[in-house]
């Protein structure tokens, strides 16, 4: 099994960006390192009060990373689905790196090419880490304290409730789930067992900007938010895959697991497998699912809804799907618009949002890019010069969350943060202040960590994640049906028109021998 994070998209070349750069202490006095710090921050777009918060989370990390602890105060972590060359699980490894009280056990995946080199690396890194193939089976290794899953989205729930029922916590890689009803079981066990459960949306810790972005909307410095676009991406089409023969060290009936049996597909790097099940409807919900997970999930912190939802959900509009079942079968474009109780809209999107001037950046300055023309001097060879260009805005294609307030709008993305006033984002949050969460976690895999300890809830826990990813399925279920519904978010059920129909979809018939206990 692979991990399931999803890729970013191709997006303008900004000259300004707001992820915090990586600076190295070195050689470099505290008061020195600060500086610099503080300066590649707000180089990068953070007005300077909210440089200054995430430098001191940074260091908070860091102090963390640093501690030393004992052979028996270390956390054992154990892997499932781990090892393909696009793995997330890679990644949030990556992030493990430096917290001197973790420890890598175990890795599992179906794939012996994947676990193979998973194996590599832990002994790379110095772990002797033992090898499965079944994750009931690593589940079942007392000595293991925390799971990370990051199998395809099918096997999130199965994987992380045996998980959790054998005494582990877990940090689930996004989208949580792969339907309503499995979002509903997992929350309940989470709960049963007392167990810390961390969803991977680092938007809401590591991408700091989504946190000042979210802090300033829920500061009432935009008014009443009208309007809220996800532009997440479109799906890809691949047109019919051929049948093939399943790669040799691949389980491939234990990848589909508690889906129905179907032939493994795959020609010019299009299959219904590894990566690529993400455009499939039955292993996964498309961008909805995969980008939805992050942009709607922002949405819904923006507005106050974690744990919560819309009240009804329709499609503005969506391609065709491709629907012999032998290719790709997620709509290519589409519009899905939310209704929450409140009157705001949300509108999930392939792209094709508004079109905004006047965005600045916390300085006042407007966003820039850098662009390369050819010089002609006479007598001498042209010469490439690279100059920075002002941008009036942000066209509809921009990857990231537009937030249309009553008094003012905000625009932010892995790259920027813009207002239609600079003082949105330079004014420091006193009085008006949101406290969206206790502390100002940078570290997603350090915030679990952390709570792993505390016993706390961790930034983005399944109450976050669960509520956040049913409303993408919302999304998914009205562009599988072309039906517009109403929906309960307290009950967590469909009503009105079209209400039995929903209620139907909120769960997917498992292949046996494989249900879902809860």
């Amino acid at each position: 099994m692979m991990g399931c994070g999803g890729r970013s998209l191709p997006a303008r070349t900004f000259s300004h960006t707001v992820t915090p750069p990586m600076i190295e202490r070195g050689t470099l006095s505290r008061r020195g390192f600060m500086h610099a710090s503080l300066a590649g921050l707000t180089a990068a777009g953070l007005p300077l009060w909210y440089a200054r918060e995430v430098h001191g989370a940074d260091e908070a990390v860091r102090a963390v990373k640093a501690k030393a602890v004992g052979a028996n105060d270390k956390i054992n972590f154990g892997w499932i689905g781990i090892g393909s060359p696009q793995s997330r699980a890679f990644q949030v490894y990556g992030g493990t790196k430096g917290f001197k009280q973790t420890r890598h056990v175990a890795a599992c995946d179906v794939d012996a090419r994947h676990l193979k080199r998973a194996g590599e690396l832990f002994k790379k890194d110095g772990y002797e880490a033992k090898e499965f193939s079944d994750f009931r089976r690593l589940n079942d290794d007392k000595s293991i304290d925390a799971v990370v899953v990051a199998t395809p989205d099918h096997w999130h729930t199965l994987v992380a409730i045996d998980a959790l029922r054998k005494g582990k916590d877990v940090y689930c890689e996004k989208p949580l789930t792969l339907t309503i009803e499995e979002s509903l079981a997992l929350q309940k066990v989470v709960k049963e067992t007392g167990k810390v459960l961390q969803t991977g949306s680092q938007q809401r810790s590591e991408m700091t900007q989504f946190r000042l972005a979210t802090d300033v909307v829920r500061a009432g410095r935009i008014g009443k938010v009208k309007l809220i676009e996800c532009r997440i991406g479109g799906n890809p089409e691949s047109g019919p895959i051929p049948e093939a023969k399943v790669p040799e060290g691949l389980d491939w009936d234990t990848w589909l697991g508690p889906t129905a049996k179907v032939p493994y597909r795959e020609k010019a790097g299009k299959t219904n497998c590894h990566y690529e099940f993400r455009w499939w409807y039955e292993y996964s919900g498309g961008k909805m699912t995969d980008w939805g997970a992050h942009h709607i999930d922002i949405a819904q912190w923006c507005l106050g809804m974690d744990g919560s939802g819309p009240t009804g959900v329709e499609i503005l509009d969506a391609k065709e799907v491709l629907k012999s079942g032998d290719g790709y079968n997620c709509h290519g474009t589409f519009k899905v618009q939310y209704t929450y109780a409140g009157g705001a809209k949300v509108i999930a999107m392939d792209g094709r949002g508004t079109t905004v001037k006047g965005l600045v950046r916390a300085d006042g300055k407007p966003v820039t890019k850098r662009v390369t023309k050819t010089v002609k001097v006479e007598g001498q060879p042209d010469k490439k010069v690279t100059e920075e260009v002002a941008i009036d805005g942000i066209d509809g294609s921009e990857n990231g969350v537009m937030i249309f307030g009553e008094t003012g709008t905000v625009f932010v993305s892995r790259g920027l943060i813009l207002a239609s006033d600079a003082k949105i984002l330079s004014e420091p949050l006193t009085k008006d202040d949101p406290k969206l969460y206790p502390s100002r976690p940078t570290s997603h895999m350090g915030n679990f960590i952390d709570c792993l300890k505390t016993r706390e809830k961790p930034i983005c826990d399944v109450t976050v994640g669960g509520g956040s990813v049913i409303v993408a399925h919302l999304g998914v279920i009205a562009l599988q049906t072309g039906k517009a519904f109403t929906w309960d978010p307290a009950t967590h059920a469909f009503t009105g028109t079209n209400a039995e129909l929903g209620n139907a979809m909120k769960s997917r018939a498992m292949r046996a021998p494989w249900k879902l206990d809860v």
